[in-house]
């Protein structure tokens, strides 16, 4: 691609890189969320019901703790579909359920829903007079069986055309559960496009490959669909090969990326990682860096361990400019129950439920700190979750760390891939641009 070749994509992402600060912020220049309205943007707009502006932070560097817990804050975006207070409407073609007043996460009641066995769990409700046109979807979930599993949600209208919006995997580490709201993509649909506004029939579907399967859902909600597809690139470790190769084919095609280095490797100059100085070259490219931390499964730390390791690892950012350190990457995507309560002390965005198949998620729906993502290994699934986003205006973030690595696709493909993107109608975002969607439409 010419040098000189300016697409729409290409504007945008310039012009984001210069004006679009989102969640950053400045350790020494700290700024009251309510002094922080855009000069060009209304109050009712930039601000939450509260008065506080939803972004949260100055331009800069972030402080080193957050000033809300975005958790709290937008546990229940959208408005409520179905509360499951009522089973009645509800029955259980395979596996198991029944309401549970011990594990809720709103109101009186849950759905816990059992496999009988290993096979797979269905449950379902009419839609009749439902419309669900421009409408996506997010469900609060709890798993004790977390570790091979998928959770879906089927819309089938009266002529059967259906589509499937679907979390194909959860990294919530057991056996400290919790729940966390989940706003999957749609993973793939009938070649008719069903009509939304004659739908018939929901189902739950809880697909695993286990001896059995244990799930509660609770507080389903609908949100507006946004007005487009949205792609971001994600590169973990401060590999050499992202500032040696990957950068040159971004900045060609103007598209900022995410990436999230290791500090330790970083600090010790270790062989085939990018320097400090390369990092800030970055960012003043407009990449945003972002935390990845200790390198080690957060789930296995004792708590009084996780908030020491989260604060100084926050710390090795702010020390070194780094503007995205308000966001997080988990490393190995571990999380469970107690981190995620510290996390929330320092970070407002971040994960993931990591698949290697589509896995997508919508953009005004999901937990802040449990999004998903899709490996970036296989191009024909990464230009499918570019696609599926395109068509349906919806978020898929790839991931990848080193052309070398298995979980990384060859910089052939990799150069295909962005010029996919480039010609699809979406956009390529930053944590920023994310996070200013989801909390611009969390009411």
């Amino acid at each position: 691609m010419s040098q000189n070749r300016t697409t729409r994509r290409r504007v945008l992402a310039l012009a984001g890189a210069a004006g679009l600060s989102g969640l950053a912020g400045c350790a020494d220049r700290l700024e009251s969320v309510t002094d922080r309205v855009s000069s060009d943007s209304s109050d009712e707009s930039a601000a939450d019901s509260d008065g506080s502006s939803a972004a949260a932070l100055a331009d800069g560097v972030p402080p080193l703790e957050t000033e809300y817990n975005s958790r709290e804050r937008y546990r229940q975006p959208g408005d409520s579909f179905d509360d499951f207070s009522d089973l009645e409407g509800w029955e259980v073609v395979r596996g198991s359920g029944e309401a549970d007043t011990d594990v809720v996460f709103d109101g009186d009641q849950s759905f816990k829903l059992e496999s009988n066995g290993s096979e797979n769990i269905i449950a379902e409700r009419s839609l009749e007079g439902e419309d669900l046109t421009e409408m996506d979807l997010s469900f609060a979930i709890r798993t004790t069986t977390p570790q091979s599993i998928a959770i879906n949600l089927r819309l089938i209208d009266r002529f059967g055309s259906d589509k499937i919006y679907s979390l194909r995997e959860i990294t919530y580490r057991s056996p400290d559960i919790g729940w966390f709201r989940s706003s999957p993509g749609v993973f793939q649909q009938t070649q008719i496009e069903p009509t939304m506004n004659q739908l018939e029939t929901l189902q739950i579907q809880v697909l695993h490959s286990m001896p059995e399967a244990e799930v509660w859902i609770d507080d389903l909600r609908t949100h507006e669909t946004p007005d487009q597809g949205y792609v971001m690139l994600s590169w973990d470790d401060g590999e050499s090969d992202y500032y040696e190769v990957a950068s040159p084919l971004h900045d060609e095609y103007g598209f900022r990326t995410v990436q999230a280095p290791v500090p330790r490797w970083t600090q010790q100059g270790r062989d085939g990682h990018m320097t400090i100085s390369e990092l800030q070259e970055r960012q003043d490219e407009g990449d945003q860096i972002v935390v990845h931390g200790t390198h080690t499964r957060i789930h296995e730390e004792d708590e009084d361990q996780i908030e020491t390791r989260l604060r100084s690892d926050k710390q090795w950012y702010l020390d070194n400019e780094f503007e995205g350190a308000d966001y997080i990457v988990y490393p190995h995507n571990s999380y469970d129950k107690t981190s995620l309560e510290h996390k929330t002390d320092y970070h407002y965005c971040g994960g993931f439920n990591q698949a290697g198949n589509v896995n997508t998620t919508n953009v005004y729906g999901f937990d802040p700190l449990a999004l998903p993502r899709t490996i970036g290994w296989d191009l024909d699934i990464s230009k499918r979750c570019v696609d599926l986003a395109a068509e349906h205006n919806q978020c898929t973030i790839l991931n990848f760390h080193t052309f070398e690595a298995d979980n990384t696709m060859p910089e052939d493909d990799y150069e295909a891939l962005l010029e996919h993107i480039d010609n699809a109608d979406v956009e390529v975002i930053t944590f920023d641009d994310l996070w200013e969607l989801r909390t611009a439409q969390h009411y």
